[in-house]
């Protein structure tokens, strides 16, 4: 982040709710029953704990999701209002890019493993489905992002026949193994899935559960980076929820007009 991105506020109602300013401890609430009621009073805390007053902001760093409708939309009109009110840049991030640039740090951390790898960062979309988007290797923790797949909201072994598919087109010349790593909310309640991946095919798959906001500063330091770095590259998203799934109310069919006889 440059200076000019900083004092900088992360807010965050993707899964529960992350208040923070980086470096700092954030507030974070994971019951869903209360998160988005406690929100401003969150930012309150983190800002006065900081001793910071609102006008002092520079940069506003909203999740976008993907996922459910009501808290995350929640969180983003909070947003939306205290920078009108401020009148601070806001940027909009999603919450797949740093979950995918987390899982590769942390499995690079932990494995030396010279295979191909690839990282499937999901959040639980409810409904027994995720949404997810698949990453290539980043080579570079810090470099550009390179996404195999748009953002999408699927059944757990749907998403899997594409990642088998996809693995079996970047499988390297010599014939190594793809190393997929699994990441984020609701990776763990579908692990039969995975494990079924692991045996169908030549792919090995890695759980890791995390969510890179539960890792505290460091989760709100790698949310703001993203979205600082897709700024200096001139990559703006539109400060809208990415919610993806059809919505559950349709356009009602027009009245039938009955001919009445007199």
């Amino acid at each position: 982040m440059s200076g000019s991105d900083t004092p900088l506020l992360v807010i965050d109602t993707s899964y529960g709710s992350t208040v923070g300013l980086p470096g700092r401890e954030p507030c974070i609430e994971t019951d869903s029953r209360s998160h988005v009621e406690r929100l401003q009073v969150n930012i309150a805390k983190v800002m006065d704990q900081a001793g910071l007053s609102a006008d002092e902001l520079r940069t506003i760093v909203v999740g976008l999701g993907p996922a459910p409708f009501t808290g995350l939309r929640v969180g983003i009109v909070t947003a939306k209002a205290l920078a009108f009110a401020t009148g601070v840049r806001l940027l909009g991030q999603d919450i797949l890019e740093p979950q995918a640039r987390y899982a590769y740090r942390r499995f690079k951390q932990q494995d030396q493993d010279h295979t191909r790898l690839l990282v499937l960062a999901v959040n639980d979309a409810r409904r027994r489905q995720l949404y997810y988007r698949l990453f290539d290797d980043f080579g570079d923790v810090e470099g550009p992002a390179r996404p195999l797949t748009e953002m999408s909201i699927d059944y757990p072994a749907a998403i899997c026949e594409k990642i088998t598919a996809i693995a079996e087109e970047r499988r390297s010349p010599d014939q190594d193994p793809v190393t997929v790593v699994v990441s984020g909310h609701g990776s763990g309640r579908y692990a039969d899935q995975w494990e079924r991946l692991n045996k169908q095919s030549d792919i090995r798959v890695v759980l890791d559960e995390g969510f890179f906001l539960e890792d505290r500063i460091d989760g709100t330091s790698l949310m703001a980076a993203c979205a600082c770095r897709r700024a200096q590259q001139g990559l703006i998203d539109p400060v809208e929820p990415l919610y993806l799934r059809r919505p559950d109310v349709s356009v009602p069919n027009p009245l039938k007009h009955v001919a009445v006889q007199s």
